[in-house]
């Protein structure tokens, strides 16, 4: 039977979700959890992938397994036996061609940004000293909505068959102590989100005009968009599926 499996976690202590030697990852200590608690081999297929620090506040991926007989207790054991800083919330019977990457339909991630240094947002944002401009940022993340090949904002020698993506909301706001970038789109490049980030931030400190951005995107070139802000600021909040396979909030 396949299974999707929904779940969160901290990404401070972990190389990113996707399994590598020599390093601990999201998906090395879900897949030895629950292989230890149904008692075969598991092997995960993830939503995504997120890189060294991202965090997850919503993530699937689905598995192959016999029958689960109970799986609101399956999730009860998994989160008794598995780390504080990742959290199983459901368990889900798909159909057998169901899958967590390919059927996906939109991602959202969220960045936060502190301007006034805050201990304790020290492990859950990036902090900026800089004044920005949220009007200007703003006017710079509406110039990425839609349809566009975003190279300038890819991970040098990803490998990719296109770099299109549809992006279908871009926004800055504000939330008590912090910044927040929110940003959906029906896919991502490797580093995209952070790249986009770090690029808004020049707009807002008054290092570039917000329409400077066509100029990077028509580029295609990476060197041309700002830097890759930290890891520790970005989340995966959520993933959307068709309602023929998993129904969505």
């Amino acid at each position: 039977m396949r299974y999707f499996i929904q779940f969160s976690y901290f990404g401070k202590a972990y190389h990113g979700w996707q399994k590598q030697p020599n390093a601990i990852t999201v998906q090395e200590v879900l897949e030895d959890a629950l292989s230890k608690l149904v008692r075969e081999e598991v092997n995960t297929t993830g939503a995504g992938r997120t890189d060294t620090g991202v965090h997850a506040k919503i993530m699937y991926a689905h598995f192959d397994v016999a029958t689960i007989m109970n799986p609101y207790a399956l999730v009860l054991r998994l989160n008794a036996f598995l780390p504080d800083d990742i959290a199983v919330q459901n368990i889900i019977e798909v159909g057998p061609e169901a899958h967590a990457r390919f059927d996906a339909t939109q991602r959202t991630y969220e960045y936060w940004i502190c301007t006034e240094k805050n201990p304790f947002y020290k492990d859950v944002s990036h902090y900026i000293y800089k004044k920005l401009d949220l009007s200007r940022m703003n006017q710079g993340a509406s110039l990425l909505i839609g349809k566009k090949d975003f190279e300038c904002f890819s991970k040098s020698n990803t490998d990719v068959n296109t770099y299109f993506c549809t992006i279908k909301e871009a926004v800055w706001f504000t939330d008590v102590e912090k910044l927040i970038f929110r940003i959906t789109a029906d896919r991502f490049l490797r580093n995209m989100v952070r790249a986009v980030v770090g690029t808004l931030v020049d707009v807002g400190s008054g290092k570039y005009e917000p329409d400077y951005v066509n100029t990077i995107i028509n580029s295609k070139d990476r060197s041309k968009a700002g830097v890759s802000v930290p890891a520790k600021g970005l989340y995966l909040t959520s993933i959307v599926y068709p309602n023929t396979i998993i129904k969505n909030g």
